[in-house]
């Protein structure tokens, strides 16, 4: 300690004490003096001494006390100063100095660290400046978890790779596996075949020192049967082994190889497997081989050979038995190569039995590919169940529109030619499904199909009770209940539209029931607007009365419920009188004069007549309205209000359910006059323009497809191919339709035009997403996603996850198919938002749906329009729209009324727009 202690000192270059150090050691010279400490005995202070030296002898040999100098320097201090005491004095200033340079140095770090501190307390209370370390981190982070992702890819694709060529390892190992098993059974059938033949002959005696001639002598000897059991057990193995040879020779006769039926045709493979003989040939060989059983019967026992023909098929002709070259077909091809491989060195050779192992093998064999065909014939036959099914209604609807049809021998036309194809259709349907099950899902599929068709009808009775059977004079000119008239003299417009302001004019009601005829005005529209017509007419109401003519507006609306109320009732009957003596005009102004008019006795008056006036179907309405009554009367006057006009529509379409076989008579005759009235002689600049566009658009798809050909393309057009093409084009599109596409002639079903341009928008949009979800999903695209397409159909074009969702309710996505199919979606609605076709998938599906539309309008005979719509499920569902058939169909239907209306009503003005290019010139020469 004390050696450690001294290194501490600190001395002056000259190797003094410091000053300061030496001023100390004075005063403690100086204090010790005046103190007067006695010394210690002579024997202590020379035992304290001599330690003090050994302790200094014990000190490393660099130190500077263990030199010569230093140790008589030692000495003659002590000398000089008294011994011992000064010994004391020199460790008391170490030990202090020591403490000192300690207290130093603590300081100094205690400095330190308070200055640190600050500046970390400084550098957090400091704003940052810049982020651009932070945003430099996590640029880096960024860029580290993309590498991390496209390394996470890479990887991915090696294993798919890595696991591809293990697999294609795997089955080459089992290929030649099976391959070494036919050789190893091959020869092990040859032993035994050399045994027996062995085993049947007797071996000579060993006899060696007969002469040869003897010897052969004493082999030739017949074989005689102990006794008639084992005769009759030779003579039936005999017969036995015969009728074996026999079945395998008859199979072998049809000459059915993979090579052979590779250089058939498809077709005729496909007659030749339908057969008797080559179903009778290949239906014993398979009992034969027990791989069908003996006693079957039925339908079973005709599909087992026509499943195991099904090999031969797909490995000769794939590309026409498969729609598509997906996993499950792969795996079916596989099996069925498995099969011909084992079933070939098996009968080969007739006259040999195969060993047990050959036949347990062929067993396995054949029943791996009977599974996986099933498998891969349910998935299929499913898709083509649904096909024909769409098939048979549509069928089914053409039949319904055309059957009451008695003018022009219509029902005629189509009665064979749809019997036929839906007789053809069942007989597929009932051989893929069953016959009880076919029948069962053709009954739904038609029920579904009429009640869609219905679905605009009232569900209750809509016959109002105060309506009489409404009556029409023989020229069908007068309809009092719904005030309209089709006489050549009357207007357009109702004769009191006031009592009626919800029905459409007389034109619109005759043209769309000249194109319907079950056409019922739509109330759908008024009820599910309820509160906002009530909302909008308390509105009104409460600002004529506020108003200064408030006495006059209340007089008003009065008058209006009366010329409704009386609408709805025949003349002359007791409520007709008792609504015109109830609600007399100069009455109800009287009471508002003098103050007496009484909201709540009018509204209990209404409550009770109108249950005698409105049809049961309304009896809910009419109730909630007069027990949910407001107390605020102008809102109670808008309810009542709206009520009167359900009851108004009732009335309306009741009136044209009664008297629509008068009116269909008159309906082209009336919409001729109406059409001259308007336009005159003016020309139509709209109808002319879309004429002549459709026309050159048909004479380049004619040239287009007439390559080649002599005769010119425009001659062989004709006014109604023209025509047909014009609508397609004006109907299946996506863009707005706008004011100066529609013609003249066309006027009225701007609407309906309007309508199913959205309805395309929409289709194609929702097939081009579900079509590359099902390519990306490995799926068949006539396979139909109804479930999926109806969620998509109320979706917005807005946000691509919605139609992720609704694709994922049923389907599993996996992470990769999932982030393609999001890309893809977000670039289609990016279409279906702007109304534009940019994306090829959305073109394509146009396309098909335009090319189909104009096939089916273009029909001439009703041979052709039955083929065009037997087949359209078919079309359709191959080219990607399997879910829109109906639909589709629906608008081709409503495309044809449309045209064959429009042509019968304004046929001559049509003839002008094609005329006039020849009379200008005529007249220009």
């Amino acid at each position: 300690m004390r050696h450690s202690d001294s290194s501490d000192l600190e001395l002056d270059p000259s190797g003094a004490l410091h000053p300061s150090i030496a001023e100390e050691a004075q005063d403690l010279i100086m204090s010790s003096d005046n103190d007067a400490i006695p010394a210690p005995p002579a024997r202590l202070a020379a035992r304290f001494s001599k330690s003090s030296n050994m302790r200094r002898k014990s000190s490393a040999a660099s130190s500077r006390r263990n030199s010569l100098t230093s140790h008589q320097s030692s000495r003659s201090s002590r000398s000089a100063h008294g011994g011992p005491q000064s010994t004391h004095i020199a460790q008391h200033l170490r030990r202090a100095s020591i403490i000192e340079s300690r207290k130093a140095r603590l300081a100094d770090r205690a400095a330190h660290a308070e200055q640190v501190r600050l500046r970390a307390a400084l550098a957090k209370a400091a704003p940052r400046a810049s982020t651009s370390s932070e945003e430099r981190a996590l640029a880096a982070k960024q860029a580290r978890e993309r590498f991390l992702a496209q390394v996470a890819a890479n990887c991915a694709e090696e294993v798919k790779r890595a696991k591809k060529v293990a697999e294609e390892t795997r089955e080459k190992r089992a290929a030649e596996l099976v391959r070494l098993k036919e050789d190893m059974l091959e020869r092990s059938a040859e032993a035994e075949r050399r045994r027996s033949l062995l085993q049947q002959h007797q071996r000579r005696p060993r006899t060696a020192t007969l002469p040869f001639v003897e010897e052969a002598k004493g082999i030739a000897r017949i074989w005689k049967p102990k006794n008639d059991i084992e005769a009759a057990k030779v003579i039936q193995q005999a017969w036995r082994n015969r009728k074996r040879r026999r079945i395998v020779s008859d199979f072998q006769e049809l000459g059915l190889t993979l090579e052979n039926v590779q250089k058939t045709s498809f077709e005729d493979v496909g007659s030749l497997f339908s057969q008797e003989k080559v179903l009778e040939s290949t239906t014993k060989l398979l009992k034969l081989y027990g791989l069908q059983d003996e006693k079957a019967d039925g339908p079973g026992e005709s599909a087992a050979p026509r499943t195991f023909l099904s090999a031969f098929l797909v490995l000769g002709h794939p590309a026409q038995v498969f729609s598509k070259e997906g996993e499950q077909e792969k795996e079916l091809i596989e099996k069925a190569k498995n099969l011909l491989l084992v079933l070939d060195p098996i009968i080969s050779n007739p006259s040999t039995w195969p060993s047990a192992a050959q036949l347990e093998l062929l067993a396995e064999v054949y029943a791996s590919f009977q599974t996986a065909f099933t498998a891969w014939k349910d998935r299929d036959s499913s898709a083509l169940v649904d096909t024909m099914l769409a098939q048979f209604v549509e069928l089914d609807a053409i039949w319904q529109s055309v059957k009451n049809d008695k003018d022009g021998h219509v029902t005629e036309d189509y009665r064979e030619g749809i019997q036929r194809n839906q007789t053809l259709l069942l007989a597929r349907i009932k051989r893929l499904a069953g016959a009880d099950r076919a029948m069962k899902m053709v009954r739904e599929a038609i029920g579904r199909s009429r009640r869609a068709n219905r679905k605009n009808k009232p569900l209750g009775d809509a016959r109002p009770r105060a309506a009489s059977h409404p009556t029409v004079d023989a020229s069908g000119t007068s309809l009092t209940p719904i005030e309209a008239s089709v006489s050549d003299t009357a207007s357009e417009t109702l004769a009191n539209r006031k009592a009626a302001p919800l029905l459409p004019d007389n034109r619109t009601i005759m043209h769309e029931l000249a194109i319907n005829k079950e056409y019922r005005i739509d109330i759908k529209p008024r009820t599910d607007m309820r509160n906002n017509v009530i909302q909008a007419v308390s509105e009104k109401m409460r600002q004529g009365i506020e108003s200064e003519l408030s006495d006059l507006f209340v007089i008003a609306m009065a008058e209006t419920i009366r010329e409704k109320l009386l609408s709805l009732v025949v003349p002359g009957k007791s409520l007709y009188t008792l609504i015109s003596e109830s609600l007399d005009t100069t009455m109800i102004a009287n009471q508002v004069k003098m103050g007496a008019f009484s909201y709540q006795q009018f509204f209990s008056f209404m409550n009770s007549l109108l249950p005698k006036i409105c049809a049961p179907v309304r009896d809910a309405e009419v109730k909630a309205l007069a027990q949910d009554q407001s107390e605020d009367p102008i809102e109670q006057l808008a309810r009542l209000n709206y009520v009167i006009d359900l009851l108004s529509i009732d009335h309306a379409n009741f009136t044209l359910q009664m008297n629509a076989p008068m009116l269909l008579k008159e309906a082209i005759g009336y919409e001729q006059r109406c059409f001259a009235n308007m336009y005159g002689k003016e020309q139509l600049h709209r109808a002319s323009q879309w004429w002549f566009r459709a026309k050159r658009k048909a004479e380049e798809e004619a040239a287009r497809r007439s390559t080649g050909n002599n005769a010119a393309p425009p001659a062989r057009l004709t006014a109604d191919k023209i025509y047909m093409q014009g609508l397609t084009d004006l109907a299946v599109a996506v863009t707005e339709l706008q004011e100066l596409d529609v013609p003249e002639t066309l006027e009225l079903d701007r609407s309906r035009i309007s309508r199913m341009r959205r309805d395309i928008h929409r289709m194609v949009v929702i097939s081009a997403i579900l079509l590359t979800a099902k390519n990306l999903m490995r799926r068949d695209v006539r396979s139909q996603w109804k479930e999926q397409a109806q969620r998509m159909w109320d979706l917005p074009f807005e946000d691509g996850q919605t139609f992720i969702a609704a694709i994922e309710s049923r389907y599993a996505l996996p992470p990769t198919t999932k982030t393609q199919l999001s890309g893809t979606i977000e670039r289609i609605l990016l279409d279906g938002r702007n109304r534009q076709v940019t994306n090829p998938v959305v073109k394509v599906l146009l396309q098909k749906i335009k090319s189909h539309v104009h096939t089916r309008l273009s029909a001439s005979s009703a041979d052709e329009r039955v083929k065009a719509a037997s087949t359209a499920s078919q079309v359709l569902s191959s080219g990607g729209l399997p879910e829109f058939v109906a639909q589709i169909g629906a608008l081709v239907d409503e495309l044809q009324k449309v045209a064959d209306v429009d042509r019968e009503a304004h046929g001559k003005w049509y003839d002008d727009v094609v005329e006039a290019p020849s009379r200008e010139e005529a007249a220009g020469a």
